[in-house]
C-alpha cells in the first residue's frame, strides 16, 4: 500500500496572513491535527500542528510505502508528512491515516495485515 493510499487529499493550506487562532479555528472546524504553512516569500512548506509549527519538514513522495513513511516518522519524531509530487502539495498523510488503512487491510484480509515492499 502507498502513501497516495492513505493520504488526506484535502490538505488545509495557511499563510503568513493567519493568526495562530484562526489556524486553530480552521484545523478544529476541519477537523485536522495538522495545516501545511505556505508563505510565498520563503522557499518551501512548513507544517503547523497542535505542538508547534516546523520549517524542518521532511516530505513523502505519494509512491512511497506505507511503511516507509511509518518508519520515518517514528525515526523523526512527528506524525505528519507533507506530501510532494514534484514541487506540489498533494496531500497530508498522518500516524492516524497509516493506522486505518492497516486496519481497513486487515479487516479485509481476514486478519492478516497485507504488505507492501519498497
Amino acid at each position: 500500500m502507498k502513501v497516495r493510499d492513505g493520504m488526506s487529499k484535502l490538505v488545509l493550506a495557511i499563510g503568513p496572513a493567519h493568526s495562530l487562532r484562526e489556524a486553530a479555528r480552521l484545523m478544529s472546524a476541519r477537523r485536522v491535527g495538522a495545516a501545511v504553512v505556505i508563505d510565498p516569500e520563503h522557499p518551501g512548506v512548513g507544517i503547523l500542528t497542535a505542538a508547534h509549527r516546523t520549517a524542518d519538514v521532511v516530505f513523502a513522495s505519494p509512491d512511497w510505502t506505507l511503511e516507509k513513511a511509518a518508519a520515518t516518522m517514528v525515526r523523526s519524531g512527528f506524525r505528519h508528512l507533507v506530501v510532494l509530487d514534484g514541487s506540489e502539495v498533494t496531500g497530508l498523510l498522518s500516524m492516524r491515516d497509516i493506522v486505518r488503512c492497516w486496519s481497513d487491510a486487515e479487516a479485509n484480509s481476514g486478519g492478516e495485515r497485507a504488505t507492501a515492499s519498497a
